[in-house]
């Protein structure tokens, strides 16, 4: 997931740069949103991990 935010951030810096607003606004809060919901999934898999360490 991780890599679609660096490919998506990529995307907008270059779109910014060649002067597609829209384009880069939309590939940054695209960027957004996929660099939450990793981190997201990231807490809730290293809570698990952890409750499943403490009962065995």
């Amino acid at each position: 997931m991780l890599s679609w935010v660096v490919t998506f951030l990529v995307i907008a810096l270059i779109a910014g740069l060649l002067g597609f607003g829209g384009l880069a606004g939309a590939s940054i809060e695209i960027a957004k949103i996929i660099f939450f919901v990793a981190i997201v999934l990231f807490l809730v898999s290293a809570v698990v991990g952890l409750a499943r360490g403490r009962r065995i």
